[in-house]
């Protein structure tokens, strides 16, 4: 099982190498008027042009100017989709029959602002699992240094950060899981008033901005495994590179996102544009990385490099693999996470490579003889 989605893959440092066509099912949520232009794919994308939206058409965010003018824009909307998309009479008549608001859409809508509300964020506006495109368009708009390579790529600046920053990674001390974790220069602890002062700094920061980006999906693939994490930045580069790692959800598996289903998501607060407190008891920097298993929250101050949010899910998986599918079974009856790249032959045959981080386990898993399971993270489980 792969902890992440094994598409093609990302550059790492300060340029992101993402997917220009992955997710098209999700629309901006927001407050305040905004126009609706058209949609079109990311694959089309140019900086000047970009549309706005690319979602199928029950799915689209519907503005909060007048109702008339809602309905206009609504109504010509989807008669200009109708014509791209080769629509036959009968489709068109029902599509402008729909009412406006859809009760499933305006639920979904509703529920990812409440949520976000409930976690002591209030902003004008939020990027739910947005395409490509949408977050093309906001990474070159508001994140100065951003750029399109010829490869189609977007370039960014991940700040002084262009790596990870092991030394400012901390864990919560908490009875739950005290027993757990081996303790020592790798898992230093963080005494639970720190992280709170941390959390409350980063929810701070984050009330600041004009717009938050949030994204929801499940490390691992396995549903009895996978964990569902939900990502809040004020980064649209951050919330392009997590919606590459991470495995989307499905229609169906979003509205349990909505309603948290039978597991509460992992939630990360990435406030990294803004530093910690160095005065703050555990820190050692203006760099902080904490996460709490109790509470299932990370929050990460004082660095933009995307690779913590990455790392971040990983640390969890390694905490709950091993207690899955039950704690008290043997060892050798539960699950066992692996950091390695794995693929697959046309005999059925797998091949796993281990190594730490820069030893080669993307390159030599890579082959195209082979198919690729995952590059980096997995889970070997009965």
């Amino acid at each position: 099982q792969s902890f992440f989605d094994p598409r093609p893959s990302l550059n790492k440092g300060d340029v992101s190498a993402l997917g220009s066509a992955q997710r098209t099912r999700a629309a901006m949520l927001t407050r305040v008027a905004r126009t609706v232009t058209n949609a079109a794919s990311a694959a089309s994308v140019r900086p000047a042009t970009m549309p706005a939206f690319s979602v199928p058409l029950q799915q689209r965010h519907k503005t909060a100017f007048s109702q008339k003018d809602k309905v206009h824009a609504q109504l010509m909307e989807q008669l200009r989709n109708a014509e791209l998309q080769g629509w036959t009479p009968e489709q068109v008549k029902e599509a402008l029959s729909m009412e406006v608001g859809s009760p499933g859409i305006w639920e979904q809508q509703a529920g990812v602002m409440k949520q976000v509300n409930e976690l002591q964020l209030e902003v004008d506006e939020i990027y739910y699992n947005s395409p490509p495109g949408v977050l093309y368009e906001q990474a070159l708009k508001h994140e100065a240094g951003s750029a399109i390579v010829s490869s189609g790529a977007l370039a960014v600046k991940s700040g002084k950060k262009t790596g990870r920053s092991p030394l400012d990674k901390r864990i919560v001390f908490e009875e739950a899981s005290a027993d757990d974790v081996w303790w020592g220069k790798v898992n230093v602890k963080l005494e639970y008033k720190s992280f709170l002062t941390n959390r409350e700094r980063a929810v701070d920061y984050l009330n600041l901005q004009p717009r938050l980006y949030v994204v929801d999906g499940f490390g691992g693939w396995d549903k009895d495994y996978r964990v569902p994490v939900r990502v809040i930045t004020s980064r649209a580069y951050h919330a392009l590179f997590m919606q590459n790692m991470l495995v989307p959800p499905t229609e169906e598996e979003r509205v349990e996102f909505m309603t948290y289903g039978n597991k509460k998501p992992f939630v990360i607060y990435n406030a990294g544009v803004f530093p910690c407190n160095r005065q703050t008891d555990g820190m050692t920097s203006s760099t902080s990385v904490s996460v709490s298993f109790q509470r299932k929250e990370m929050v990460i101050l004082g660095t933009q490099y995307a690779g913590e949010m990455k790392k971040g899910v990983f640390t969890v998986m390694n905490y709950l693999m091993p207690l899955m599918p039950k704690r008290e079974l043997p060892p050798a009856d539960r699950a066992l996470p692996l950091h390695a790249s794995a693929n697959i032959g046309p005999a059925n045959d797998v091949s796993i490579f281990f190594g730490l981080s820069g030893t080669g386990k993307t390159t030599l898993s890579a082959d195209p003889k082979r198919a690729l399971i995952g590059d980096d993270e997995h889970v070997w489980h009965p």
